[in-house]
């Protein structure tokens, strides 16, 4: 898994996030004295004067019930099929495998944070929620501007998710470089070691054919499409035609498609700072039987744990069918 996995014990699941204090250049002190505060070395023998220490800030997510109902006849079980012999069986495992895709939709799509009850389904805010700070937003001209989700309330980001941009003429803006740059610089600030950059697959291939082909602006990274024809060239030849690894000035990031997520959005963030958090995990309940047919239902009980917010970011408002810029797009010209 590319994030991490925890356990929730309530369906408005808390954590703790803390901050380190700002680095201090005074933090001197003269031999001998007798503990004065940090930094005033020149209160020799006045006595222990300490910061005292606060409480980090204690933030949540509401955790979301996901399923699939699965029903199956008698006679659909019996019957001989090509290439399965167990057809509950294999609905199991497909239910199964669509459930985690649903996950992973869920974790990527623009949603705010909902507390469940028994007329309302939970909903987990996904990570576009908790992207407040490190963010390069489309600002457009006569239309909808970008805007960061709304602040937490009582902690959980129940406020108003995100808001997407909407040009009066230019709907989105080309993915640029510099404001992918921008978002990492801004996260490692912050306190992050950005590794990991997830985006659309179309937008995945923008970002391949720049690094190869890159604009007037901008010398790129990669000359020409390197074949190697190995040891045996009768083989065939490969050609290299992707970039997967980003060696920025903070770091080294991964560059991870993803066929879930949205066409408009680009995910930096530190893989560690992220998990799954499970109130009640993957399961199989059997439905008792009411007619000719065995029903069964696949659920789980889960949230988004968001670590340290401030340790990622985002690129949004992309336009998935334009080429790859250097320039910063986040002014509509």
């Amino acid at each position: 898994m590319l994030i991490g996995r925890s356990d929730a014990e309530q369906d408005a699941h808390e954590w703790v996030t803390d901050s380190l204090a700002a680095a201090r250049s005074d933090n001197k002190h003269a031999d001998g004295d007798d503990f004065n505060a940090e930094g005033a070395s020149d209160q020799v023998g006045s006595g222990f004067d300490g910061v005292a220490i606060t409480a980090g800030s204690r933030i949540g997510n509401h955790c979301q019930i996901s399923r699939k109902d699965i029903v199956v006849t008698r006679r659909a079980n019996l019957v001989r099929k090509a290439g399965r012999k167990d057809e509950l069986g294999y609905q199991i495992a497909k239910a199964g495998r669509e459930l985690k895709r649903d996950l992973e939709a869920s974790l990527t799509s623009n949603t705010n944070a909902v507390q469940g009850n028994t007329t309302t389904a939970g909903q987990a805010a996904s990570y576009l929620s908790w992207m407040r700070n490190n963010s390069s937003r489309y600002n457009t001209n006569g239309g909808t501007d970008g805007a960061d989700p709304a602040a937490l309330v009582a902690g959980f980001p129940t406020g108003a998710a995100a808001v997407d941009a909407v040009g009066a003429v230019i709907t989105l803006r080309a993915m640029s470089e510099t404001d992918i740059l921008d978002v990492i610089a801004d996260a490692y600030i912050e306190g992050g070691d950005i590794d990991t950059m997830l985006l659309h697959p179309t937008l995945k291939q923008k970002w391949s054919q720049y690094m190869f082909a890159p604009d007037a602006t901008n010398a790129g990274r990669i000359a020409t499409q390197y074949q190697d024809q190995g040891k045996s060239p009768s083989k065939g030849a490969t050609a290299l035609g992707a970039v997967d690894v980003y060696v920025s000035d903070f770091g080294v990031i991964d560059v991870i498609p993803d066929r879930f997520m949205r066409t408009r959005d680009v995910l930096i963030f530190e893989a560690a700072m992220w998990a799954i958090s499970y109130l009640d995990p993957y399961q199989q309940v059997n439905i008792a039987k009411s007619g000719d047919s065995e029903k069964r239902v696949l659920l789980v009980d889960w949230t988004l744990e968001a670590r340290n917010p401030d340790s990622s970011g985002i690129v949004a408002d992309i336009d998935n069918t334009a080429p790859m810029v250097f320039a910063s797009t986040e002014i509509e010209p």
